[in-house]
């Protein structure tokens, strides 16, 4: 399956391109679309499965609104209300929705923070 995920903005974007396969397309609308952007959209778009990820604000709600218009047949992700948009939402709560969304074959996980090594005294010092 050919998918596309549409974003609000550029940092949106980069935040999720960590997370997510090169081989799937993050779209931005950069603000609020107009009709031009939205024919921009749907010509990237063309016949992939779209997903839409918006901040869960005002504007994001208006943004995934118009979306909703155009991409009638979207899936559409949701960052929790307190999280600052998509771009300020951490890794393992996307992580979590983009499963959700059945997106497990493109994601990318992060590698575990390595553990701090711990000292013993039999180590001494250098």
């Amino acid at each position: 399956m050919e998918i596309a995920i549409i974003v609000e903005g550029k940092n949106d974007r980069s935040r999720l391109r960590r997370l997510v396969s090169p081989d799937v397309d993050i779209l931005c609308t950069y603000g609020t679309p107009g009709s031009l952007q939205m024919d921009k959209l749907a010509k990237q778009v063309g016949r992939r499965h779209v997903y839409i990820f918006t901040d869960n604000d005002a504007p994001g709600k208006r943004i995934r609104g118009i979306l909703r218009d155009a991409f009638p047949d979207a899936d559409h992700i949701y960052t929790r209300r307190g999280y600052p948009g998509v771009e300020g939402t951490p890794d393992e709560y996307l992580l979590q929705q983009l499963e959700k969304a059945g997106l497990e074959q493109f994601l990318i996980y992060p590698d575990p923070a390595p553990s701090a090594e711990r000292w013993t005294k039999e180590d001494g010092l250098i």
